[in-house]
């Protein structure tokens, strides 16, 4: 589709449509709500979630109505807020009409409309074949009906841990995409159902016999295959706690009130010996180390037990032919432990952050809506003494709350380790380390502004491909007077491709020195600089490609990030490639037909246009895409309908009517490119708004018959 370009002033045949100015009302910005936890040698801040017997937050205490106590010593309250997170009023949308069957993109999220970051983390190092299925469906009704705007969120594998910061987004087609990555892990502890079937053990069937060797005391199967279990389990355990250690460290630095979710099958914080009396601790210096990691970063831990509920009976798969009642009532022992065991790790983990524990419970969707709902807190800070942050000792440091106002529950952070905020030591941010941090971020960083579009196309030579067109504005970048009068700028410029695991799939990195004459520079200073790059994609699925610059006469840093589908095509289903963006003032557009080769060329700038996206109100945007996969008839003719429709703030305000596909070209007998152009009003609003296009085919089956493409541009006085 992109070797068109250049054909698009002359062989563009497509109808006009025109869309009207229209003045929605803006949606209100959240104040900031500061910090929510802060470890310092002079304030000590922490939340405190009080609600009442019904789990419902009280929102008129009093300060004399709390006491905080750290390692039992009473401490004066210096700072007492209450912070609310009511549920902004939505509006309801006809379930029935093509806007809300259609997940619409999400405008570049910014910190400061951020209300709740979540983490959604699915431990599928633990979680069965039977709690990954449900899961995967409580993420989905997550995403279709409880999620909102403000809310910055990530799906999250703990296999996939280390790829964490990036997968936050407002964006919900990057989130069912993760959704659809959710597999049954057969590399770890998880079975197929919650528990191991039951089946008699080679020492069961000997005492059965009356066989002296079966209390000789040596180990059975049975024996070794338990000591494995909670080898495996400890490891396991240990794995999970690690990638939500590295989540909540990236998470310390993004803004709202942040939470985790685990959604997990459990993990046990004792070993039990062969009698099952638990022994030694196995991973409590991992859930300590992450407790106080969590407090740091302000990040509340809640827990979801995936098994749901269960009784630890027998089940279908068990097989006790050949036991006794007292060998299957211990085995059966060992089973109502593990329960008991796992739940006691996701309880604990919880409390120790200020969250709760959502157990014994089979519907993880109202488990989920109950965490979504705790976002009410208050803000209790006192002045630490000199003792607490002693490098002497380093001691944990105990918290206890209490409310004086009766039926009330209280949960709040166990406590901290004795380590200020100035006393850790922070890495120096240098150049790689601005730039990874820009990378990774799901905020756009625009100390140097840079804007890109990725577009996904398809052809028959090198297959499907995504080409990112890059924009940076020359007037951010330093540039110096050299000796004989050109300017000379260096800039660093990096793009990362993430698959939607959060691995890095492709990865290019560049130093560039540009060095320009006096008309050049002048040119580049109104135009900035323009180029793209072209990633081949071997596999459909979802994908982000990030892009971060850093000036080296500043060390000033720009970013950008963009989500992109890849289809299957090979599934021969209609698709319609990514879109391609020109505008004309309306000047030039009603005299396109009269302009000369080199006024065409100068009367639009397609790459730019596709790069920055930004038009004037009453301008003629003009678009390009290509369709595949369509059908055609007997006599090889296709019969394909295009209708646009626009959005802004999710709202339509135009829709068109369903008009012929004008064709531009046959690439080759299931792709076309086409196009069309639109006239933006001349009082259209200020502001980011969506083109939907799509595409009919009438010769397809009813259930593949329409395609759905988006482009997202934005409009300047």
């Amino acid at each position: 589709m992109y070797r068109i370009l250049p054909l698009l002033i002359i062989i563009f045949l497509c109808a006009s449509v025109s869309v009207f100015g229209q003045n929605p009302s803006p949606t209100p910005v959240p104040t900031d709500e500061g910090d929510v936890v802060k470890i310092s040698t002079n304030l000590i801040q922490i939340d405190v979630t009080v609600t009442d017997k019904k789990g419902n937050p009280i929102r008129d205490l009093r300060r004399d109505e709390v006491e905080i106590y750290e390692n039992g010593k009473l401490q004066p309250i210096s700072n007492f807020s209450f912070v609310s997170n009511v549920k902004q009023t939505e509006a309801k949308r006809d379930d029935k009409s093509a806007s809300a069957r259609t997940v619409l993109p999400s405008a570049a999220p910014r910190p400061e409309q951020i209300r709740r970051t979540i983490a959604l983390v699915v431990d599928d190092l633990t979680l069965s074949f039977a709690s990954t299925f449900w899961v995967r469906e409580a993420l989905k009704k997550f995403v279709d009906e409880q999620m909102r705007e403000g809310d910055l969120v990530a799906i999250i594998r703990t296999v996939a841990g280390v790829g964490a910061l990036q997968q936050f987004t407002n964006d919900k087609r990057q989130l069912y995409a993760a959704i659809q990555r959710i597999r049954f892990n057969l590399g770890g502890s998880g079975r197929i159902g919650a528990f191991s079937a039951i089946e008699p053990s080679a020492r069961d069937l000997m005492q059965n016999r009356g066989d002296d060797r079966a209390d000789s005391g040596s180990r059975d199967g049975n024996d070794i295959e338990r000591e494995a279990n909670d080898f495996r389990q400890t490891i396991f355990a240990n794995g999970t706690l690690g990638a939500l250690n590295f989540i909540v460290r990236g998470m310390s630095d993004l803004p709202g009130r942040k939470s985790v979710m685990l959604l997990s099958d459990g993990f046990a914080l004792f070993s039990r010996d062969e009698r099952g009396v638990p022994t030694t601790p196995r991973i409590l210096d991992s859930l300590r180390r992450l407790t106080d990691l969590a407090n740091r970063a302000s990040v509340v831990i809640y827990t979801l037990d995936a098994k749901g509920l269960q009784v630890g009976g027998l089940t279908a798969e068990d097989n006790t032919s050949g036991m006794t009642s007292e060998q299957i009532e211990s085995r059966l022992t060992d089973r109502r432990n593990e329960i008991i065991d796992t739940q006691e790790g996701l309880n604990y983990l919880a409390k120790q952050t200020g969250g709760f524990a959502i157990i014994n419970q089979n519907d993880i969707s109202k488990g989920i809506r109950r965490v979504l709902d705790d976002q009410s807190y208050y803000l209790v800070g006192y002045e630490p003494d000199d003792d607490t942050f002693d490098p002497k000792t380093r001691r944990f440091n105990k918290l206890e709350i209490k409310v004086k106002r009766p039926g009330t529950r209280v949960r709040y952070r166990s406590g901290f380790f004795g380590i200020s905020e100035e006393q850790i030591t922070r890495p120096k941010v240098n150049a790689t380390t601005a730039i990874i941090n820009a990378l990774t971020s799901p905020f756009a960083i625009n100390d140097v502004t840079l804007r890109m579009n990725a577009i996904f196309a398809s052809d028959d030579k090198q297959g499907a491909y995504v080409r990112s067109f890059i924009n940076v504005d020359a007037s951010d970048l330093t540039f110096k007077r050299e000796a004989d009068g050109k300017y000379k700028t260096v800039f660093d410029l990096v793009a990362l491709t993430f698959g939607d695991n959060g691995n890095v799939l492709d990865e290019r990195a560049r130093t560039f020195a540009v060095t320009l004459s006096e008309d050049e520079y002048r040119k580049l200073l109104k135009r900035g600089l323009v180029s793209n790059f072209t990633l081949p994609v071997k596999k459909p699925g979802g994908y982000q490609v990030r892009v971060a610059i850093r000036d080296a006469g500043s060390e000033k840093v720009g970013s950008a990030n963009q989500f992109v589908e890849i289809p299957n095509l090979k599934k021969n289903r209609l698709t319609i490639s990514g879109v391609v963006l020109e505008s004309f003032t309306l000047e030039n557009w009603q005299r396109i037909d009269s302009l000369s080769q080199a006024e065409l060329m100068a009367a639009s700038d397609p790459q730019l246009d596709t790069a920055v996206r930004q038009f004037k109100p009453g301008s003629v945007l003009r678009f390009a895409y290509d369709i595949y996969n369509f059908k055609r008839d007997g006599a090889g003719i296709a019969n394909l309908t295009y209708q646009l429709k626009l959005f802004r703030d999710g709202t339509p305000v135009f829709e068109g009517k369903a008009a012929p596909v004008v064709r531009m070209q046959d690439e080759s007998p299931r792709k076309v490119s086409t196009g069309g152009t639109m006239r933006l009003g001349q009082n259209l609003a200020p502001g980011e708004y969506i083109l939907q296009i799509d595409i009919t085919d009438s010769l397809a089956k009813e259930s593949r018959r329409t395609a759905t493409q988006f482009v997202q541009f934005e409009v300047v006085k």
